[in-house]
């Protein structure tokens, strides 16, 4: 029986052997690679584990911005690893983020009602609570389709007043600017509110209870997203980014669903707009970003209508 594990023994050392010398190096080269893998298998593992942490709360996280997340925990890991090499990592566990085309179209702009000028145009937003950008996205539930309205500062991307209902009556609108306006800090007398021209916008129930808020209003003139960006660009994020994409299960559950992801959101998802901060932090400084104009690309925004 010794004998026997003996031959087994030398059989494998025999193995072993011709791998590494037909490889051309020492055996205990051979055993030092083998040991360098096996510790880089336990960092990328410890790399997946962190990046699926951060995707449990911002699931659509692309990978620039988990690298910026991750430099922290990188270093409290002693993990070495630069943008390309966790490109290939994620890349090579199927954990890229892929994004599809929006196709249900809540805006309805055929009505008779009043349409305001568009005062955004070539305006320099300077500080927090100037112009607040409004628009309408869908939610997919069991139940059928919701509907998600928005109310963002463009100044520093916050969220600042939503609601989700399971009807697009003016009432939702009204809800989110409600709370938008609850939610100021500033006390500014007068704010510039942008919309689209949806009909829940022009209407005169919005328009007087926004008025009377003392908004100023301001709406698109085209058919045209980039009059309207920053509101598309916000409802993209928080539907992509933080799972509402999806088919949710019912209407109360996506409420909940989007009040954690408006809350984190706000406090936690980095914009490269902003220098790479929270839209609560830069919102906080009020006027400490560079200033920019409010326009749309030339070249791009006359040939794209929605």
């Amino acid at each position: 029986m010794v004998g026997k594990r003996d031959s087994e023994k030398e059989k494998k050392a025999f193995k072993v052997r011709w791998i590494y010398e037909s490889i051309g190096i020492s055996k205990q080269a051979y055993y030092q690679r083998i040991k360098s893998e096996k510790i880089k298998q336990i960092k990328n593992d410890k790399v997946i584990d962190l990046v699926m942490e951060i995707r449990k709360r911002m699931p659509g996280t692309g990978t620039r911005k988990l690298l910026d997340h991750l430099k922290e925990k990188f270093v409290e890991n002693d993990i070495k690893m630069g943008r390309d090499a966790l490109f290939d990592l994620l890349r090579y566990r199927g954990l890229f983020i892929r994004r599809t085309k929006r196709f249900h179209i809540t805006t309805d702009s055929k009505h008779f009602f009043y349409k305001s000028p568009n005062l955004l145009y070539d305006l320099s937003i300077t500080h927090a609570e100037q112009v607040f950008v409004a628009d309408i996205t869908y939610i997919k539930t069991d139940e059928g389709h919701c509907y998600l309205a928005l109310v963002t500062d463009a100044y520093s991307r916050k969220i600042m007043g939503w609601s989700l209902e399971n009807n697009m009556r003016v009432e939702m609108v009204k809800n989110a600017l409600e709370m938008a306006h609850k939610n100021c800090i500033f006390n500014h007398k007068s704010i510039i509110h942008h919309s689209d021209r949806g009909i829940q916008y022009c209407c005169p129930d919005h328009s007087e209870f926004a008025e009377g808020k003392g908004f100023i209003l301001s709406t698109t003139q085209q058919y045209d997203p980039y009059e309207n960006a920053i509101a598309e660009r916000i409802n993209g994020i928080l539907k992509y980014e933080f799972g509402l994409k999806k088919t949710i299960k019912s209407l109360i559950i996506a409420q909940a669903m989007t009040k954690e992801a408006v809350t984190i959101y706000n406090n936690e998802r980095r914009h490269w707009s902003l220098d790479l901060q929270t839209p609560q932090a830069v919102h906080l400084q009020y006027n400490k970003q560079k200033n920019k104009s409010y326009r749309k690309p030339k070249k791009v925004a006359d040939e794209v209508k929605m």
